[in-house]
């Protein structure tokens, strides 16, 4: 292993214990849970929340190994730090999810996705082991063969099985930069058969393709985003300044009758790759003027991420500022529609098309994976050399008369159409529904096994009772 410059070992060792001892003092009748200010999770979080296990220590890269491809990482490490700690090796995690300050461990522990999955799967799919603080105490090493039935439903757990504070994971080459090909379509059943053709050749004529994604401003304009690695030197476009990179991928196609695609070529380093969607947290930093012009030309560059909308999202709950403002425009509440869904690749043009009529919610963003483990995930199970897509839409609509009217409408739809969605927002579901969906005996087993006191939540109870 290559050391990281610092500390990182030592500090990570003294990490762990002030984990275990801030674990040994909560009172054997009290639930454990993070001590952390802050989180990528759109469910609601209580006061209690604030206090718990001391993570402070688990920030780090401990190492990184160019030649086996691989880098031992702190649980509470960012995927922002640990690409700064590969990128001079030429290397990245197979999966980097697309917001800076999405943390391995949560990435693992949840759920995560990136243009790279189509060919690598999950975050979880490129770990080989990891050291898990269980309910019970114990920090143990998980592994395929060591605790296998602990490491397969880790992921999705959610923290309710325990928390990974040290992650080794497989890493890939990179280029400096990439390539972008965005490729629009006029109708969705055309994008979807393109999507398809990509995964199943692993390229686009003739041309390997490393990254794939896309955006659906409307059922006659969509866009697949075509990844290429190159070494090439040239000129690079900046997403971080007055440019935003959603609005770069539009462009008008030759002619109604002329064509079915048409194309548009941009060029990023592999830096600003990893993070194109940070900047403006996709699209949604609309919401808060940052897009505007006039306000975009005098917001620091340094604020424009994610975790600073996330703050500005946090406040808005915790004081209802828009509710506040809506009732005083004589309006209803708005429902917060905050959710990432994956459906089977052939049954994504029937989701897309009834969402179109009945959510007035754009864009959704698009991203294909197909899962590497042979042998599935028993909280998260998708069917092997299948192609699913994640679909991503996070906006709010007018509230229903029933509390989660549209999240409700939602989860019916995907389940109907044989998906799942992720569980880092508002979910709606009774008992059955969700034991069926993630995991259900096969949770309460391994639940038992290392959590026997129930000292962290029930999966249920902190995916659905607390909203």
């Amino acid at each position: 292993m290559v050391p990281v410059p610092g500390s990182a070992l030592s500090a990570y060792t003294a990490g762990v214990d002030r984990l275990m001892a801030s674990y040994r003092s909560i009172p054997a009748t009290s639930a454990v849970r993070l001590a952390k200010p802050t989180s990528n999770l759109f469910r609601a979080r209580t006061k209690s929340d604030a206090g718990g296990l001391d993570t402070s220590g688990l920030t780090r890269v401990l190492s990184v190994d160019p030649e086996s491809r691989t880098a031992d990482v702190a649980g509470m490490c960012t995927y922002e730090d640990l690409v700064a700690a590969t990128l001079p090796y030429g290397l990245s995690p197979l999966v980097v999810p697309q917001l800076k300050t999405i943390t391995l461990g949560g990435a693992v522990s949840g759920l995560g996705i990136e243009s790279a999955s189509f060919r690598n799967g999950l975050p979880h799919e490129s770990v080989l082991e990891m050291d898990i603080l269980t309910g019970a105490g114990e920090l143990l090493t998980a592994s395929r063969s060591q605790h296998p039935e602990l490491f397969r439903a880790f992921p999705n757990s959610y923290g309710t099985l325990g928390y990974s504070t040290r992650l080794r994971i497989e890493l890939e080459p990179v280029a400096p930069f990439v390539a972008l090909r965005h490729v629009r379509f006029r109708s969705l059943p055309e994008l979807v058969a393109a999507m398809e053709r990509i995964i199943d050749t692993g390229g686009q004529g003739g041309t390997p393709v490393d990254y794939l994604d896309g955006v659906v401003f409307s059922p006659d304009e969509s866009y697949l985003c075509v990844g290429r690695r190159t070494a090439t030197p040239g000129p690079v476009s900046d997403y971080t300044g007055k440019d935003v990179y959603y609005q770069s991928i539009r462009h008008d196609s030759p002619g109604s009758e002329v064509a079915r695609e048409a194309t548009k070529d941009d060029r990023l380093t592999i830096h600003d790759y990893f993070w194109r969607w940070d900047t403006d947290w996709f699209w949604c930093s609309r919401a808060f003027g940052a897009q505007n012009p006039a306000v975009r030309r005098w917001w620091p560059r340094r604020y424009r991420r994610s975790s600073v909308y996330w703050k500005l999202v946090a406040l808005d709950r915790r004081f209802g500022i828009a509710d506040r403002i809506e009732k005083r425009n004589g309006r209803p509440p708005r429902e917060r529609v905050v959710q990432d869904v994956e459906v089977p690749v052939e049954r994504a043009c029937e989701f897309l098309e009834w969402f179109a009529g009945h959510v007035p919610i754009t864009p959704i963003w698009l991203c294909p994976l197909r899962l590497r483990d042979q042998d599935g995930w028993s909280l998260y199970p998708m069917r092997i050399d299948h192609t699913y897509v994640n679909l991503g839409f996070w906006s709010s609509v007018p509230a229903g008369p029933v509390d989660g009217a549209t999240n409700r409408m939602i989860e019916a739809k995907v389940s109907e159409l044989d998906g799942h969605k992720s569980l880092y927002s508002d979910s709606f579901y009774t008992r059955e529904e969700f034991d069926e969906l993630y995991g259900g005996e096969a949770y309460k087993t391994v639940k038992k096994t290392y959590d026997p006191d129930s000292r962290l939540l029930d999966l249920y109870a902190k995916a659905v009772q607390r909203r």
